[in-house]
Formats: structure tokens, sequence, C-alpha cells
């Protein structure tokens, strides 16, 4: 079974037993999430599409959280002498998918 689901504003593909690094998610490591906005469904070739969403829910359990690598941001004004140079790091959970009813 595959199913498409919207977590934290963006929309994954998730299976069962599937590991995915989503958006921080305010839950603690162990804990059992449940995501109730399912767009899309296929089972064995049955696809079955929400208005918006469908009935259902995804579980996944939490397995940790964690930060992307460095993305630098530079700021220069041409003539100016001007050159800022920022970076920060995106956090994400890393969630298992256990059951898409």
């Amino acid at each position: 079974m595959l199913a498409l689901v919207e977590i934290a504003g963006q929309q994954f593909e998730v299976s069962e037993k599937a590991q995915l690094n989503v958006p921080h998610l305010k839950a603690n490591v162990g804990e059992v999430v449940e995501f109730g906005n399912i767009l899309l469904k296929n089972s064995d070739g049955n696809i079955e599409i929400g208005n918006p969403y469908l009935q259902g829910s995804v579980k996944a359990t939490v397995l940790e959280h964690g930060k992307n690598k460095t993305v630098l941001v530079f700021h220069k004004k041409r003539r100016k002498g001007h050159r800022k140079l920022n970076g920060f790091r995106h956090q994400y959970t890393k969630i298992e998918i256990t059951s898409i009813n």
C-alpha cells in the first residue's frame, strides 16, 4: 500500500516500514505520531483520490531529531565593500511509518 500524505505542510509519498526525514515535529523520540491528511491512496492498483482529503490515518514512530547540512546565505552590495555570510541548519525529524489505515 502506498499513500501520499501531507506532513507539516509538505507532501510525502509513504509506504509501510519506510523511513523519512520530515520537518521538525514536536514529539519525543519513541512516540507514535498520527497524520490524518491523506491526499491519495494506492492499494494493489486501486487508486483513491481525496477531495481534498481521504478518511483514515497514517501512524509513524519518531526515531530521532537532527539537523541537515549547513545552508550558506551570502549577501553582497557591489562597489560598497559590504559582504555578509550567514549560515543555518534546518532541523528535521526522522520517522518510520508503522501503519496506513
